[in-house]
């Protein structure tokens, strides 16, 4: 079996990088409501998910954890749950960011998936125990509608990084 073809891709802008994330946060800011919301899955999980694989110099678990105490800010939510479930998910793309980057995007939903299902439990944990009721079955959707939108996350969020090809000298 072949490795796949690795890309030579462009710096990403750090402009871009942080307009990803905030939009991220208010994409799960916006209020949703009927089955859109039970299966909206966590944007700033996947986009913080995807820049600590790309760019671990610069998105960590610092990084995660300011946006999950503005998610728990923005949803006027237990304070730190999210905080929590998101330095889970800085920790779980740490050990995995060599094999995600070896491999192509739609490989990787099956290792998104724990990973979305671990920080989910997380927040779910944290609500019961704060006393709120169980949510039933229904906390286990946004994060396979999460893993499922992997693919589509790592080819837009890759998009500016690929150098444009000039149709009268190409390479």
């Amino acid at each position: 079996m072949a490795a796949p073809r690795q890309e030579l891709l462009l710096p990403v802008k750090p402009l871009f990088l942080w307009a990803t994330l905030v939009a991220a946060l208010l994409l799960n800011l916006l209020p949703w409501a009927g089955w859109l919301a039970a299966i909206r899955p966590d944007f700033t999980a996947l986009a913080l998910l995807f820049w600590i694989v790309r760019e671990p110099q610069r998105v960590g678990f610092g990084t995660a954890f300011a946006f999950g105490l503005a998610m728990d800010i923005g949803q006027a939510s237990l304070f730190g749950q999210h905080a929590l479930a998101y330095a889970v998910i800085a920790y779980s793309a740490t050990l995995l960011r060599r094999r995600l980057r070896m491999f192509s995007a739609d490989k990787h939903v099956l290792q998104i998936l724990p990973v979305l299902l671990v920080a989910q439990v997380v927040v779910l944990l944290v609500n019961l125990a704060s006393g709120a009721a169980s949510p039933g079955w229904t906390w286990l959707v946004p994060p396979v509608t999460g893993a499922l939108l992997w693919p589509l996350v790592w080819a837009v969020l890759l998009l500016p990084q690929r150098p444009r090809v000039d149709p009268e000298h190409p390479i």
